[in-house]
């Protein structure tokens, strides 16, 4: 897989080292994680919202009612910024200063553009999809109701960047003589067992 060609100005600068252009990396933190932090500038200043993504090949989907502020503001062209990041694991040195933790991320530069009417149910599909594989063939699919209250929005992945940490604590030479306990706590996302509703 070729990678990214993020510009310059959307590259992170503090711990480069930890940045990745490639479409594995980044697909791989997409497709495994389920929460976007979407942020961009509303009418009364800066906003983020938690939301439940899809990833569509080349592109992240995000979908809400038509008369929200976050639609009105984004199917209109607003730049956005959407961040992605599990957490795996909480990093405990010998000292304050070099705790840390283990992540993967992706952040996403970019405008929305909203979907044509003809290609809002393939586009839902997906997010049935993403919560249980062949879950959309056994649901009701929307509505025209329902469909017309949607709004489906498409970000490229052009301007993106994923970023990884992974491994124990830095600690400087000093302080390894200490008798703190150092090491990492592993974090994990995991699904339950289905509770019948």
């Amino acid at each position: 897989m070729t990678d990214y060609q993020t510009s310059a100005v959307h590259r992170p600068r503090q711990r480069a080292m930890r940045a990745h252009y490639d479409r594995e990396t980044v697909h791989g933190i997409l497709d495994a994680a389920y929460v976007a932090h979407v942020a961009f500038m509303g009418e009364a200043g800066p906003v983020a919202m938690p939301m439940f993504y899809v990833r569509d090949g080349e592109s992240v989907l995000l979908h809400g009612s038509r008369t929200s502020r976050f639609m009105r503001v984004l199917s209109a062209g607003a730049p956005l910024c959407v961040t992605v990041t599990l957490i795996d694991g909480l990093v405990l040195a010998r000292s304050a200063f070099h705790h840390s933790m283990n992540y993967r991320s992706v952040m996403l530069h970019g405008q929305g553009r909203v979907l044509p009417a003809a290609e809002k149910p393939d586009a839902l599909a997906l997010f049935i999809e993403r919560v249980e594989r062949g879950r959309s063939k056994l649901a009701r699919s929307a509505n025209a109701q329902e469909l017309k209250a949607t709004e489906v929005l498409r970000v490229p992945l052009v301007e993106v960047v994923a970023k990884v940490r992974s491994g124990g604590p830095l600690d400087d030479a000093e302080d390894m003589g200490l008798p703190v306990w150092a090491g990492v706590i592993p974090v994990e996302l995991r699904l339950g067992a289905p509770i019948e509703g």
